[in-house]
This record gives structure tokens, C-alpha cells and sequence, in this order.
């Protein structure tokens, strides 16, 4: 996969803590991103894979380095100008789902279009198309507690992409499912990244990810240590089965 990178992070340094418990989590890391492609990072606990997500989209700010979204620098930027440029640019998929129990699965996804200044009918459509296209017509007016683990995590990749953002972090996107659910997810994140031409970005350390990746970047103490690449033309067959089920569900 080639393409203009819409995410660029060079030599990050991320320093936690103040003097002699100041930790160095990152230690010169680079990563580019391109629309159309799912790629992995993975590392064990303690690698600086969450830190250098939150970097990433622009929660935190690195010691050192350089970080460019969209083709503009992040350095300088105001807390404000951040929040914009995530709001603009970024959508988040949390392992813990961070979803509101008392609105439905539709109020969930228009809260995320109404802060970014969206509202009214076309906020409603547009958080309906969504929850479709993830398969969850049938589910727009159910709560949270009403809906399993797999169907919670549906929803929160339906609120990273109502705002058609050009980059989807996601953390831990499956560590809390079970084995079904988990391949559900990642061959929806991986149909996002492909039929949507975004770039999706997801942190993880469980093996079941690998087949849906497009590229694999490996983290340990603070560095890359390699990557690998899906051979081109070889997809994960979930992805179609995906496919079928959420036309099936309309």
C-alpha cells in the first residue's frame, strides 16, 4: 500500500515523571500512517505502545520529536488547537467501550457528532447510516446494558467514524471480548480501513489481531524493534463474512 502518509510521528521522546522518577517510555520512535491500511502495534505491558497512542492523537504532548497530522505540525499548538485537530482528524475506539448507559446506542454515536457541532436530522441520519454500516440497525434504540460486549464495541467504532475522521486509534479493541466478538471487531476495523480508505491504527498485544493487519509495528522498551507486512493480495476471509452479516441485518 502506497499513499501520502496522513499521519506522521518522527523520533518521539516521551518523558514521565520529574527528576529521579522520571521515566523515559519513549525513546525516539517513528511511524507513518497511510489511508487504506490496518496496522498493528504491538508490545508487551510496559513497551510505551498506550503512550505513544495518546501521542498519536494528541492527548499528550512528546518531550521530543515531531508529530504531523493531516499535513500540519502539532508543535506549538495550543491545548485548544490540539482538541481541534483531534475533533477534525481523529476517531477513538477504547478497550473499556466509553459509552453513556443512560442514552441508546443512537444517542451515543450523535453525542459524538453534536460536540464536533453537528445536530439536528442530519446528526440522527448520519449516526443511523453508521450504526448500520456496522451492523446494528436493528439495535439503534437499545442501551448499553442491553447489548453484549461485541455489540458495546460495534457502537464505539460506529462513534470514532461518524465524523468521517482520516485516522482511527483504537486500544485494546478486543481485550475485552471473547473469541468471536474479537475477530468481529477486527475484521470491521480492517473493512473500515479498506472500504473507507482511512488509516486505522489499533494497539494491541493479542495474537488473534494478526491475520486483519496490513502491517505489524513491534514495541519494547521504548523503541521499535521491527515490522512485517501482509503479503499483497491476501485478506482476512472474516472480512467478507462481516460483510454478509451486516447486509443481512440492513
Amino acid at each position: 500500500m502506497t499513499g501520502k502518509p496522513v499521519l506522521e510521528a518522527e523520533d518521539i521522546v516521551k518523558d514521565l515523571g520529574h527528576g529521579a522518577a522520571m521515566v523515559r517510555a519513549l525513546k525516539g520512535v517513528s511511524l507513518s500512517l497511510v489511508p487504506g491500511e490496518l496496522t498493528l502495534l504491538m508490545g508487551p505491558s510496559g513497551s510505551g505502545k498506550t503512550t505513544f497512542l495518546s501521542i498519536l492523537g494528541c492527548i499528550l504532548t512528546p518531550t521530543a520529536g515531531s508529530l504531523r497530522i493531516a499535513g500540519q505540525s502539532t508543535d506549538r499548538l495550543s491545548p485548544e488547537e490540539l482538541a481541534d485537530l483531534r475533533r477534525k482528524h481523529i476517531g477513538f475506539v477504547f478497550q473499556s467501550y466509553n459509552l453513556f448507559p443512560t442514552l441508546t446506542a443512537l444517542e451515543n454515536v450523535r453525542i459524538a457528532l453534536d460536540v464536533r457541532g453537528q445536530k439536528g436530522f442530519p446528526a440522527a441520519n448520519r449516526a443511523e447510516e453508521v450504526l448500520r454500516d456496522v451492523g446494528l440497525g436493528y439495535r439503534l434504540k437499545s442501551y448499553p446494558g442491553g447489548l453484549s460486549g461485541g455489540e458495546q464495541q460495534r457502537v464505539a467504532v460506529a462513534r470514532a467514524i461518524a465524523s468521517s475522521p482520516s485516522i482511527v486509534l483504537a486500544d485494546e479493541p478486543t481485550a475485552s471480548l471473547d473469541s468471536e466478538n474479537g475477530h468481529a471487531v477486527m475484521a470491521l476495523l480492517s473493512r473500515i480501513a479498506k472500504e473507507q480508505d482511512r488509516s486505522v491504527l489499533a494497539v494491541t498485544h493479542d495474537p488473534r489481531t494478526l491475520s486483519y493487519a496490513d502491517r505489524v509495528v513491534r514495541i519494547e522498551d521504548g523503541r521499535i524493534v521491527g515490522e512485517e507486512r501482509r503479503p499483497e493480495g491476501l485478506d482476512a476471509p472474516e472480512i467478507a463474512d462481516l460483510t454478509k452479516r451486516r447486509k443481512a441485518h440492513g
